[in-house]
């Protein structure tokens, strides 16, 4: 199957795993949602008590979310990473980028407002519990890959997937395609490399010299690309059985898995038709 798929410059995996056709100009990638970082307080208004993180976030959103909450000047939470001493495997080479796990922390411990230091670091505790426990570890052994291979594909099924019920068929793809020698080609790393979240994307930026090209780079990108929710780490270490690789989301509720890049071809054209009837009804 992958003799038989056409040449990397016909084709590309996009965010949502949606493939298009590259000839000319700029295409959309997928649908981005903007997520305020806090709310703004009025006047009388208590300061928050907790911090919500986001399934999903990257560690920059966290460390801009963790200086407001806390009322730190920007950049405080980035530069407290040095003293933080967190407790991160030896492959994230001190990047905490997948270990700050999604979850609501408290702002105050003991009657007193936390630190940025600490917090960050109860975030990598979080993360750490989920995921060196014996049945995330038995699951990365059983795909053939350790602990934090397995967060960042979890990663990139967090990004990619339009559903949660979609988690398990999006790991399939990734693995399927590492298996077979091809290319990722996500536009989420992409974005990741370019420290972004967009919904166009040009043959430019498929050309960009960074290890999270995942056009230009086989395998896996050298980290994880945002910080998975536990629904993504069940998909990467029980990814869903089947051949598929290309999958694109036609409309909402509707994404569809194949192995067949003629079938994919025929999806995509469906998808771009529904995309031009919503533009000329607005």
């Amino acid at each position: 199957m992958y003799r038989n798929t056409p040449p990397r410059s016909t084709i590309r995996l996009t965010r949502r795993g949606r493939l298009v056709l590259i000839a000319t100009g700029a295409v959309v990638a997928g649908t981005a949602v903007a997520v305020p970082l806090l709310s703004l307080r009025g006047e009388g208004e208590r300061e928050p008590t907790t911090l919500v993180i986001p399934e999903g976030w990257r560690a920059g959103q966290i460390y801009d979310a963790v200086d407001k909450a806390l009322a730190q000047p920007p950049g405080t939470a980035k530069k407290s990473l040095a003293k933080a001493n967190l407790k991160l495997p030896a492959d994230a080479e001190g990047n905490p980028e997948g270990y700050l796990f999604p979850a609501t922390y408290p702002l105050e411990r003991n009657g007193r407002k936390t630190t940025p230091e600490a917090l960050l670091s109860f975030m990598v505790d979080t993360a750490n519990k989920k995921f060196n426990g014996a049945p995330v570890a038995a699951g990365a052994q059983r795909n053939a890959m350790n602990v934090y291979q397995a967060v960042t594909i979890a990663s990139i099924v967090q990004a990619e997937a339009a559903t949660e019920a979609d988690m398990g068929k999006v790991a399939r793809v990734v693995f399927n395609r590492l298996e077979r020698g091809m290319p990722l080609q996500m536009d989420s790393t992409i974005n990741y490399a370019l420290n972004r979240s967009t919904l166009r994307t040009t043959g430019a930026d498929l050309k960009i010299d960074s290890p999270y090209n995942s056009y230009q780079r086989m395998g896996l990108p050298p980290t994880p690309i945002d910080n998975p929710g536990e629904a993504a780490m069940r998909a990467a270490i029980n990814p869903t059985p089947g051949d598929w690789l290309y999958f694109v989301t036609v409309k909402p509720g509707d994404t569809r898995f194949t192995n067949s890049f003629e079938e994919h071809r025929r999806n995509v054209a469906e998808f771009n038709k529904n995309q031009r009837n919503s533009a000329s009804a607005g």
